[in-house]
């Protein structure tokens, strides 16, 4: 990149060397936990820690070759949520294993297009828009951080850095009191209320706290008001009925949020998302039209902070992917019940990945722009994604009873493709802020997100080989002989058992009919609200509330009021932008924190699934208590309180003293 008369190293050998060998080790852990535990990690930020870590041994590296590093590591480390639709393949009895060549198919070509599709909606939802992108702006705030401590020794640098280095240790702390068991890391409960039931949750998460204060009140309340409808209305109602005898509680009112309440939710996030498309249908276009000529005008500028990929590359790398898209659809039907239906299929297929995944980019951009990547339901994406992509193939290929597995199976194969389409626009548009916020050039981005999902889709098949070799996955009917429970795969068997449901007509459309009922009175709502100028409720993290469990959105919810009120006092300081900038590092040191400690924990649980290790219990291998410990609930609220007022405390300690 050029700025003015200095040229500065940004898309270096070695950066993209260190990116590629962070991506080994992180998409590996993502991988094992995600189907352990159905959820994975953000790598931007870690990463970008490791590579100032590793970077500053060398005095012509700088902030936008740091960058680069976390752009090429967290491509690859989102991709690997893949594995919420790949393994029903395997859960099926489709595939045995993972075929290297057809999964890395998948993975790179769904993955070049995410990258590809994200290119016209950087203007419209970058560059121009007000989403708070709390990850990009950590992710942003930890290299600027670094960079200043690193070139100026201020005390400005020096207190930004303490700001980060306090909120990480808060947030490392808190995981590794969960991790001895000491405490625990989440609590959940099914409650009777007069005969109605329902339940509640609470994961004592730092990082979620900080994601909090960086998207603010109004997605905050509009994620409460979510959790009230779901938890509050929605669950109740649907358990009045009541446990079968012998069913406990808790698995009763679970199975009804997992198999009614969450398709609410998915209902909700679908209207919402058709909605933000319509809003976002003006601003793409003039993002594709400014694409162009910001491209025209790059050839005789010297600032290229808004050039990106230019349409020659654009137009020939989607020919290459659908191409190779194409190829893996007819390879796939070639010698199945369905082969004289190949034609037909992959004409259906083809524009339904191409229109759909750009779709699903926009809506799962949108969705991490608001609330952040790890947080943002793409499960729920890809449960709308396999409805509508089997409902079109039943409509199309009309299966007889012969068909109906290979049909399911190409449904799960064509939504895999969606789906890594929407796992990389998940993450690129908040790299994307990263890099508008350190003024990095969108173009030398894009090649490291391209170089990331190649490394990322390289990794992922022979890992995914690995553990259904050593475990398997719950539900598949060939398991290794092994002593030990299969991997769980949630996400895996939830879009497998949809699939399956819409080819045998049994998937609950009245539940998924009231929430887009619900959706629509939330968008009513939302634009009332504005004319009104009144606190907005984003109708997607409204959906969001619904769809997630209230573990996970409760501490965001949290974080947001508590943001809220400290802002208010912030107001009233001498110097606002002060306190709200120490607040902003300090919630990018807790997601940092947190991030790091996962993917430690995550290295570890894996060396002692494989024997590296040899601990107690493979799945805790920090646990220093084993079986229950009553005191554990309170620990973790205690601590998790503590750790808040300490950390507001030190900011407005500082404040104070800087006054």
């Amino acid at each position: 990149m050029s700025t003015g008369t200095k040229k500065v190293a940004e898309l270096t050998v070695r950066g993209v060397l260190l990116g590629i060998a962070i991506t080994v080790i992180f998409t590996a852990a993502n991988v094992y936990i995600g189907l352990k535990v159905a959820l994975t990690f953000a790598t931007s930020i870690p990463a970008a820690v490791i590579s100032m870590a590793v970077l500053s041994a060398f005095k012509n590296s700088s902030i936008l070759e740091n960058n680069i590093v976390q752009t090429v590591a967290s491509a690859a480390g989102t991709l690997s949520a893949i594995i919420f639709v790949l393994p029903g393949l395997v859960i099926i009895g489709w595939w045995t294993g993972f075929p290297f060549w057809t999964s890395f198919g998948i993975c790179a070509a769904g993955g070049v297009l995410g990258v590809l599709f994200t290119i016209p909606l950087r203007r419209a939802m970058v560059t121009t828009s007000d989403l708070p992108y709390p990850e990009g702006v950590a992710a942003a705030e930890v290299l600027q951080v670094g960079d200043r401590a690193r070139t100026e020794k201020s005390a400005d640098s020096n207190e930004g850095l303490l700001a980060v280095i306090w909120g990480a240790i808060g947030a490392t702390a808190l995981s590794i009191l969960a991790a001895t068991r000491l405490a625990v890391g989440e609590i959940g409960k099914a409650v009777s209320v007069g005969g109605l039931y329902t339940s509640y949750g609470m994961q004592f998460s730092m990082a979620l706290v900080g994601a909090g204060y960086l998207v603010g009140l109004s997605v905050g309340i509009a994620m409460l008001l979510g959790i009230i409808i779901a938890f509050g209305a929605a669950l109740p109602i649907l358990t009045a009925g009541g446990p079968a005898h012998g069913v406990a509680l808790a698995d009763f009112v679970e199975s009804v949020r997992s198999h009614e309440v969450r398709f609410i939710g998915a209902g909700a996030i679908a209207i919402a998302a058709i909605w933000t498309l319509i809003k976002l249908t003006g601003p793409v276009i003039k993002g594709v039209v400014s694409t162009m000529s910001a491209h025209r005008a790059a050839k005789d500028a010297t600032d290229t902070r808004d050039v990106d990929l230019s349409p020659f590359w654009i137009i020939i790398l989607t020919v290459i992917a659908l191409a190779a898209i194409g190829w893996l659809l007819q390879m796939f039907l070639a010698g199945t019940p369905l082969a004289a239906k190949t034609a037909t299929l992959i004409w259906a297929a083809l524009p339904f990945i191409f229109i759909g995944g750009f779709a699903v980019a926009a809506v799962t951009g949108y969705m991490a722009g608001l609330i952040g990547a790890s947080n943002s339901p793409l499960s729920g994406v890809g449960i709308l994604a396999v409805l509508v992509c089997a409902t079109l193939f039943v409509a199309i290929a009309a299966p007889d009873v012969a068909e109906r597995k290979t049909l399911v199976a190409f449904s799960l194969f064509t939504t895999a493709i969606v789906f890594s389409i929407g796992t990389i626009s998940n993450n690129n548009l908040q790299d994307l802020k990263t890099g508008q916020l350190v003024g990095a050039t969108p173009r030398a981005q894009q090649w490291a997100l391209i170089i990331g999902v190649i490394a990322g889709a390289l990794v992922i098949p022979p890992v995914l080989d690995l553990l259904n070799q050593a475990n398997g996955f719950a539900g598949a009917p060939h398991l290794p002989s092994q002593v030990g429970a299969p991997l769980g795969a949630p996400q895996a068997n939830l879009i497998t058992a949809l699939a399956q449901g819409v080819i045998e007509q049994n998937i609950p459309w009245n539940r998924i009919g009231q929430g887009a009922a619900i959706g629509v009175g939330l968008v009513i709502l939302d634009a009332l609200m504005g004319k009104l100028k009144l606190l907005r409720l984003p109708p997607l993290a409204v959906g969001m509330g619904i769809y997630l469990p209230m573990a996970v959105t409760l501490p965001v919810v949290i974080g947001a009021v508590i943001g809220y009120f400290y802002d208010l006092w912030a107001d009233r300081t001498k110097n606002p932008d002060h306190p709200k900038r120490l607040a902003v590092l300090v919630a990018s040191g807790m997601i940092v924190g947190e991030s790091l400690f996962g993917v430690l924990n995550a290295g570890l649980i894996v060396a002692a699934q494989v024997g590296y290790i040899h601990v107690k219990d493979a799945g805790s291998p920090l646990a220093v208590v084993f079986g229950d410990f009553a005191p554990a609930e309170f620990v973790s609220w205690a601590a998790f309180g503590a750790l808040i007022i300490l950390l507001y405390g030190w900011k407005i300690r500082r404040v104070k003293k800087a006054s």
